[in-house]
């Protein structure tokens, strides 16, 4: 399912046009984006909670030459699935 079948879903599920439910879908994702990009946590209860990783620096090596490299410490959002989603999945 890509964005606009899950745009038409929702118009449909919610009783809203299909321009109402870009909307929705946007503000959630919007919403989501500033929460983590400001170090927040975004739980739904039942489906999951969206929050932010972070990742040490370490030394990789160059596949093609075999040289030591170094990998910066970044930050990477996580999804933790809830347990109402892990059972509907699971069936």
């Amino acid at each position: 399912m890509n964005k606009s079948d899950l745009t038409a879903h929702v118009a449909k599920a919610a009783g809203m046009t299909q321009a109402q439910a870009e909307k929705a879908i946007n503000a959630i994702e919007a919403t989501i984006q500033e929460t983590l990009a400001s170090g927040g946590d975004v739980t739904l209860l039942g489906f999951g909670s969206f929050s932010v990783a972070e990742r040490a620096a370490k030394i990789g090596r160059n596949p093609r030459t075999g040289e030591p490299i170094q990998i910066a410490a970044t930050r990477v959002p996580q999804f933790k699935p809830g347990q109402a989603l892990k059972t509907a999945v699971a069936k």
